[in-house]
């Protein structure tokens, strides 16, 4: 099988794994200690968890710590709910689930446009009472890059707060400055189940998940050392190998548009992550080409709300069709893909549009 979903998840780095074995110890073993216990197992599980901070923050802005969460999508709710209460949060229109139900069920809440490229600019105005913005780095969809930088600024200037969705950004370009970034292990080549809320220095965060006070009193339960582990290892390796996969990405890139280029491009084909690839073929019936190409795994849209049936909202808000946005596809690459994978996964998939009489 070829693997091209790297937006839903990634392949678990070696490296990661073997982090995690030290602390899946049985009976006999000494790796399965508490790590909020004081006895000796328990600091060896501790020093595990902040050996695995330290390399996780070492990708994030200088000035924050990091809080280790179940995921983005907890991170994301710790954010918005945490950061306080009354006021707007202002969203963009192709911010995750976990950002725009959020901020609807938190409150009062304001939509940003964004232009037919897939980029949402900062020449438009939020609510005079807005207390959070909120815009992603990377889209997960489409791959655009957003101005985040910009909208750091902005939210500055309104009084506001800036959180960053940096799921699809983080150990693939230089993260943005923020108030609060959310990041999820399992797309970098970490486990699922793992994630953290970066707080920048001096911001008071409420409690959201009551109970023992872990994790400077934001996120009560007992942390994963073997999560924890192999998210640090992970981010290890993105760190070393930064600049040689951003490489290898552009390569992959650059062969299947060549290999697609009769299809057309979602999004910003410059302001993008390059191991995005969103397009779409006129009258495609997308269902019947993945179940004729099932040894290539790709996606229709997100996974995290891949049974809705419901065109995606991000392709909605470029600007495309019901139509247009059902006849789209993503291919997702990175680290482990292969030229030769990407190559095969082009043949049979024209092929079988091609079935199709388009």
């Amino acid at each position: 099988m070829i693997y091209l979903d790297y937006q839903a998840t990634t392949p678990l780095a070696p490296e990661a794994r073997d982090a995690m074995l030290r602390w899946l110890d049985g009976p006999g073993g000494t790796g399965f200690g508490n790590p909020h216990s004081a006895h000796r197992m328990g600091r060896q599980a501790k020093a595990a968890v902040e050996l695995a901070r330290d390399q996780v923050a070492a990708l994030f802005p200088a000035g924050g710590k990091i809080v280790f969460t179940s995921g983005a999508t907890e991170a994301l709710n710790l954010a918005i709910r945490g950061s306080g209460r009354g006021g707007t949060v202002s969203y963009s229109a192709i911010e995750h689930s976990a950002v725009g139900d959020t901020a609807r069920a938190a409150g009062p809440s304001h939509v940003l446009n964004v232009a037919k490229d897939g980029q949402c600019n900062t020449r438009q105005d939020v609510p005079d009472d807005t207390r959070l913005i909120c815009v992603m780095q990377v889209n997960n969809e489409i791959g655009t890059i957003q101005p985040t930088i910009e909208w750091y600024r902005k939210a500055k200037e309104n009084n506001a707060l800036f959180l960053c969705d940096a799921v699809q950004a983080y150990g693939r370009i230089e993260l943005t400055g923020a108030d609060m970034i959310a990041i999820s292990a399992h797309k970098f080549h970490g486990p699922k189940g793992v994630g953290a809320l970066w707080v920048r220095d001096g911001l008071d965060l409420e409690e959201v998940q009551t109970g023992g006070g872990q994790e400077f009193g934001l996120r009560s339960g007992t942390l994963s050392p073997a999560l924890i582990a192999g998210m640090g290892a992970a981010a290890q390796r993105a760190n070393e190998t930064f600049d040689q996969d951003a490489e290898h990405v552009r390569t992959l890139w650059n062969s299947a548009r060549e290999l697609f280029d009769d299809w057309t491009l979602n999004g910003s084909a410059e302001a993008r992550w390059h191991g995005n690839l969103n397009i779409r073929r006129e009258g495609l019936d997308v269902g019947r080409l993945m179940s004729d190409v099932r040894d290539v795994m790709f996606s229709a849209g997100s996974a995290c709300a891949s049974g809705s049936g419901r065109p995606s909202h991000v392709l909605k808000a470029i600007g495309l069709s019901d139509k247009q946005a059902k006849s789209s596809i993503r291919l997702g690459f990175g680290r482990y893909t292969t030229l030769d994978e990407i190559e095969e996964a082009a043949a049979k998939i024209n092929a079988a549009a091609e079935a199709q009489g388009l």
